[in-house]
């Protein structure tokens, strides 16, 4: 099974990388890992008319995202909604998302990045993929560091939340892989 995990924020300075790095460690376990990272990616921040040529950029990135048989996106939460960066990269495809599930972590403040997490439920129906229903919120992340600088600390509970959410999201990938096989998706 392969798992794209997506870096959403291109943000100089952000946490992102370490979050998905974490996560990359974690899900390996269980899938072949590929790291997306949006900030490496360029997408173009301007979407085409339906009769433009499609950017080398995107082509490239469609193909790894076809080949995934899961997605995990890494996002924070910035005024109370998911980066301007994670929601263009969504709408840049669409028939790359179908009838395949989606896992989300979040960090931000006090919520953890709840809000955004609420967001991109709302966008991925819209792109006919599934969201499963438990996700790894990190409140504070700051906190989290160790005294000799690692991140997280085990106290902060992140492994058991993201066991819990990769072991449904290989259940989702194994289903909705099988359903696809036995009968193409239409949208």
């Amino acid at each position: 099974m392969r798992l794209t995990v997506i870096i959403g924020s291109t943000r100089r300075g952000r946490f992102g990388p370490t979050v998905a790095n974490w996560l990359a460690q974690q899900a390996a376990k269980q899938f072949e890992v590929d790291l997306v990272d949006l900030a490496a990616a360029n997408l173009p921040a301007t979407l085409p008319d339906t009769d433009d040529e499609t950017p080398q950029e995107v082509a490239e990135l469609s193909t790894r995202l076809a080949a995934a048989d899961a997605f995990a996106l890494v996002t924070p939460e910035i005024n109370c909604s998911f980066p301007a960066s994670l929601k263009t990269a969504l709408d840049w495809y669409y028939e790359e998302w179908h009838a395949k599930p989606v896992a989300i972590v979040s960090y931000g403040r006090e919520g953890g990045g709840s809000l955004a997490t609420a967001q991109l439920r709302q966008v991925f129906t819209e792109l006919q993929a599934v969201t499963i229903r438990n996700t790894v919120t990190m409140p504070c992340y700051w906190e989290q560091f160790t005294a000799d600088g690692g991140w997280p600390k085990p106290s902060a509970g992140y492994e058991a939340a993201a066991k819990l959410m990769l072991d449904q999201l290989v259940w989702w990938a194994a289903a909705l892989q099988d359903a696809r096989k036995r009968r193409p998706y239409q949208a």
